[in-house]
């Protein structure tokens, strides 16, 4: 229960008479390129974040068992 072709017709001679055809013509063309701005930046965005994940990934994983015999081994000295 879309718009059909008649009323997309419809509606677009609407808009020519009340923009005309060149008004018309350019907010298509920025429209165009608020679209087209809009892509770039998403894929950038997306380029990004896996690059972010990747980078994550190839780091080593954290070792807290040596900061953990340091704090026992400190305790004991303590306790003394």
């Amino acid at each position: 229960m879309g718009i059909g072709f008649r009323e997309l017709l419809i509606i677009l001679a609407i808009a020519l008479l009340i923009f005309g055809a060149k008004k018309l013509r350019n907010i298509g063309s920025d429209l165009g390129a608020a679209v087209r701005g809009f892509k770039k930046s998403m894929n950038e965005g997306d380029a990004e974040e896996s690059g972010k994940k990747l980078a994550q990934d190839d780091r080593p994983d954290a070792d807290f068992s040596a900061g953990k015999r340091d704090r026992d081994s400190a305790d004991s000295t303590k306790n003394v």
